[in-house]
């Protein structure tokens, strides 16, 4: 008896998920998430209503890289989980100068305006609720915002997020060539 109880210690575990538990590679974490609202919605049916969650989710990885996915679940964590993948699968890059952004921009979508203005170093970020959120997952850490319009938490993301896929990195912007600037300036001073 004594020598069954002692082979039994020494086996291997058995089973195919010992197995698979040992193969699966450790996902690392690269986006940080952010769950910024979480709302019970329903839908009526003949018996009554059905309520799920919808979820609204910023991921950021703190380096210019930022997403925002809406999604709805059975339950709250199905939600959260549907719409960081959604999130991640609409990422954009800010292109950031000096902890700021490079030149202001407004943005309207649907009914939400979104002012975004940068800042000074040692500004920090002031800005309210949702907008604070998306923008402290990008990396910026000097900036200036105003939400306009609407208040609905997730137009204001969507209109968070455009604004920052239509800022233009400084070394991209356009500047018109010296001598179509003296021609416009020559036709001026004729009229």
């Amino acid at each position: 008896m004594a020598e069954n109880a002692t082979t039994q210690q020494k086996r291997a575990p058995r089973g195919r998920n010992q197995d698979r538990a040992q193969q699966a590679p450790k996902e690392e974490k690269i986006f940080e998430e952010f769950v910024i609202n979480i709302d019970r919605v329903s839908r009526v049916v003949k018996g009554g209503r059905r309520f799920r969650f919808k979820a609204l989710v910023a991921v950021g990885d703190k380096k210019n890289r930022i997403g925002v996915g809406v999604a709805k679940g059975a339950d709250v964590q199905a939600a959260v989980a549907k719409a960081t993948d959604a999130a991640k699968k609409n990422l954009i890059t800010v292109p950031v100068v000096n902890t700021t952004i490079p030149h202001e921009v407004e943005v309207k979508v649907s009914g939400a305006r979104v002012m975004l203005k940068p800042a000074a170093p040692g500004t920090g970020i002031i800005a309210g609720g949702v907008v604070r959120s998306v923008i402290g997952l990008t990396g910026i850490n000097n900036l200036l915002s105003k939400s306009l319009g609407s208040t609905n938490k997730v137009n204001i993301a969507y209109a968070t997020i455009e604004a920052l896929r239509s800022l233009v990195p400084a070394d991209q912007w356009v500047n018109p060539p010296a001598s179509a600037t003296k021609k416009a300036a020559s036709q001026k001073t004729k009229e």
